[in-house]
């Protein structure tokens, strides 16, 4: 390509990119989740922060991810259990526990519980953590999940759009859940910086995400993007 077509194509980019900022934003996720260690610098956007694997789990009793907070990793990983993650994100070291309604983790300050959680039909389950940072009006692609999606939002708002309607969560409100296979649309609104950690708790067998061409979301969250100046 030469530099004046190379010229062009960037001013029609931009153009593009100025006309419609959703769409700019929403080319920041790149459509897919990378590992945090390979951020490289990047603010926002989707991050794997632990991926465990949890074999098989019961029916019975209900599970539930458990959110609890330590002042150091030494200390997280002296008290959690089997089915317990450590995981420094957000500033924070957090324990993530996959566990009945009732556990404690002890010496820890209980930050969230989110449940119960729909499983799927599987022989053996993972535990994926992630962290997702959107600017207000960046969206994910449309996608689906081969396990239950759960949220706790830290800072900002975001909302769920799916073929069921949209769910909406601030900072400070109850974690927000999504059952496996459900095509989905996830827009970072308010007017500030989205901050949420995220579980999927999947058939461990299966690709964590796929994208769901099959469904075309209404724009149910259009109304919640309030855009920042600073973005």
């Amino acid at each position: 390509m030469s530099e004046r077509a190379r010229f062009v194509r960037i001013i029609a980019l931009t153009a593009i990119a100025i006309a419609s900022p959703t769409l700019s934003l929403r080319a920041q996720t790149d459509g897919t989740c990378i590992p945090v260690a390979l951020r490289e610098g990047r603010e926002f956007g989707c991050f794997i922060t632990a991926r465990q694997e949890l074999g098989p789990l019961p029916a019975t009793p209900a599970l539930y991810w458990h959110l609890d907070t330590y002042p150091t990793v030494a200390a997280a990983r002296v008290t959690g259990d089997r089915r317990s993650t450590v995981v420094e994100s957000y500033g924070r070291v957090w324990l993530f526990t996959i566990a009945p309604a009732e556990w404690r983790a002890p010496g820890g300050k209980r930050f969230a519980r989110v449940g119960p959680l729909p499983l799927v039909k599987a022989d053996s389950f993972a535990a994926v953590y992630m962290e997702g940072t959107f600017q207000p009006g960046m969206q994910s692609i449309v996608h689906r999940h081969a396990g239950a999606e759960a949220w706790i939002t830290l800072a900002g708002s975001m909302c769920l759009e799916s073929p069921e309607g949209k769910q909406e969560q601030a900072a400070g409100d109850e974690g927000v859940m999504i059952r496996a296979g459900l095509p989905m649309l996830l827009t970072g609104t308010g007017k500030g910086p989205r901050k949420s950690l995220v579980l999927i708790l999947q058939d461990a067998t299966q690709p964590r995400s796929t994208p769901a061409p099959d469904w075309k979301p209404r724009n149910l969250c259009s109304d919640s993007v309030s855009f920042d100046k600073r973005y």
